[in-house]
């Protein structure tokens, strides 16, 4: 969006909301009752807003947009019961969503999004494949959250909207600022609600933005992608880790405020023949040794664009074993909707988008920062090669 577009009411707080009001010359209370019709009630039009005066719905129509998502291209239903959205922003790009049901609590989690493409380039991901465009906006993350709870509600009533992951498109904590708003937006009582308890962010291992979420005091639980437990094999598969060695951001993570009966969890995506033996399940037990800790692993979901098998089975139970034996916490996550490329790592959209080399956008919006992270996956991605600008259905 230009420097000049209206405001999205939807990335604004109730006291941003009243501040805006106020100077326009309107009450101060009705920020509160705008905030509810955005985000409790979930208003995807102005007139909807019965309560609010025709005429200071006439200002909003004038001076402000309602932000967040343009619209759902599509959304696509999976056999385990998951759905993955693909949505347009308002700037024509498009980024995608999976909400995924737990059949037996009869609750759902929704993956979402926080940036357009993602520049960290893991080399068992397609999203990072497409390169950078840009940062999502508050109101774009949040919006996200708004489409899939009515999607479900229209679809199945009594189901329960209940978890948030920020695992889709992008890193989170390259985007620290508007996921941390986001969240805050979306905890507030008049708004949707979800507990903080509910909410986990993951990271590659962002160092600086591990310790801002730290410093935001948002309460909500933090994930880390480690998927290998040495600082060379993690080099390897995760051009990120020369920037924030191993131990340094293990070092990070040790800092990381708890609240009690919390866990930091750790993502392993079990990569056949690379990371997946005893040996390695070892060395990820003495790395996480008296941390307060939860492994969570993940098989690679087989996709012919990335050169990586699945583990078998058994292999998996053995990695599992170990860590058992170690007196961790583990789980094993056999992500869903693979049938319709809605599993961990498989977010890019149906085709490439055009207008961006891999790892940076070819022209940011002025409001983009320019910081030294980027740069550095701009550089570290330019070796695999730059992006083939396709035509974008």
């Amino acid at each position: 969006m230009t420097a000049n577009a209206p405001p999205p009411l939807r990335g604004m707080t109730p006291e941003e909301l009243a501040e805006l009001l106020a100077a326009a010359g309107y009450e101060r209370f009705r920020a509160k009752q705008l905030f509810h019709w955005l985000h409790a009630r979930g208003a995807r039009s102005f007139e909807e807003m019965a309560n609010l005066p025709a005429k200071l719905r006439g200002w909003l129509a004038e001076h402000t947009r309602l932000g967040g998502v343009e619209e759902a291209v599509r959304s696509v239903p999976s056999g385990d019961g998951s759905t993955k959205f693909l949505f347009r922003l308002a700037d024509g790009r498009k980024i995608e969503s999976v909400l995924m049901p737990d059949t037996k609590r009869n609750y759902y989690t929704l993956c979402l999004s926080s940036q357009v493409g993602c520049a960290v380039d893991c080399k068992f991901c397609l999203t990072g494949a497409n390169g950078f465009f840009r940062h999502m906006s508050a109101d774009e993350i949040v919006d996200q959250v708004l489409f899939a709870r009515r999607h479900l509600k229209e679809r199945e009533p009594d189901a329960i909207f209940r978890n948030l992951v920020y695992m889709g498109m992008g890193e989170p904590l390259l985007n620290t600022e508007a996921v941390v708003k986001s969240i805050r937006l979306l905890t507030n009582h008049d708004g949707v609600d979800l507990s903080p308890r509910r909410i986990t962010v993951s990271t590659s291992g962002i160092i600086p933005g591990i310790r801002e979420l730290a410093a935001a005091d948002t309460s909500v639980n933090l994930a880390v992608s480690l998927n290998a437990p040495t600082q060379a094999m993690r080099e390897a598969i995760m051009p990120i880790t020369r920037k924030y060695p191993l131990e340094e951001l293990l070092a990070a993570l040790r800092e990381f405020p708890l609240r009690p009966g919390r866990r930091i969890t750790y993502e392993y995506v079990l990569l056949k023949g690379l990371n997946d033996s005893e040996a390695h399940a070892r060395q990820v037990a003495e790395l996480l040794r008296g941390m307060r800790a939860k492994v969570n692993l993940i098989p690679f979901n087989t996709n012919p664009a990335l050169p990586f098998e699945r583990p078998d089975t058994s292999a998996v139970d053995r990695f599992a074993a170990v860590l058992l034996d170690e007196f961790f916490t583990v789980s094993v996550r056999w992500s869903k909707a693979q049938d319709i490329s809605g599993a961990c790592g498989n977010l890019a959209t149906d085709s490439r988008q055009r207008g961006g080399a891999k790892g940076v956008d070819a022209a940011p919006p002025a409001a983009a920062p320019t910081d030294d992270d980027l740069a550095f996956f701009a550089v570290a991605a330019a070796a695999a090669g730059s992006n083939e600008e396709e035509e974008d259905d």
